[in-house]
């Protein structure tokens, strides 16, 4: 059995695709490979997200958002949009999900720990159903 690819894309790469990607590599233990992207990367990860992350214990000190590419959409068996109607370099070829979140890009730590909380319940039920 191969480990299914999941692809998380937001706009910039800085929030929500790196909640996606690093939450999926926590709860899933190897079951699953994550990657992610924005559609236009921001220079650097959203400290509020990086800080949540930190609370779990995952490091994202060396991060750096990148550009979703026209290959990881025809690579990743799961694409996980995390804000609808992005506009896409290319035509996903595996699953499409489709969530809707907030972008956190002025919240604080305080105001994006419910999001975090919010996206680790949905990677949950995916990563579940992946198994």
């Amino acid at each position: 059995m191969t480990t299914p690819t999941v692809l998380f894309i937001c706009t910039h790469n800085a929030g929500r695709s790196q909640l996606g990607a690093h939450l999926m590599d926590h709860v899933a233990e190897g079951r699953v490979h994550s990657t992610s992207g924005g559609v236009a990367p921001a220079d650097a990860i959203n400290p509020a997200i990086a800080a949540t992350l930190a609370e779990l214990s995952i490091d994202t000190t060396s991060v750096v958002p990148r550009a979703v590419t026209a290959e990881d959409l025809a690579t990743a068996d799961v694409v996980v949009t995390m804000k609808p109607n992005l506009d896409l370099p290319g035509p996903i070829h595996g699953e499409h999900v489709q969530w809707s979140f907030p972008d956190p890009a002025n919240w604080d730590a305080d105001g994006a720990r419910g999001m975090r909380d919010a996206v680790r319940a949905a990677v949950e039920k995916l990563e579940q159903r992946l198994r």
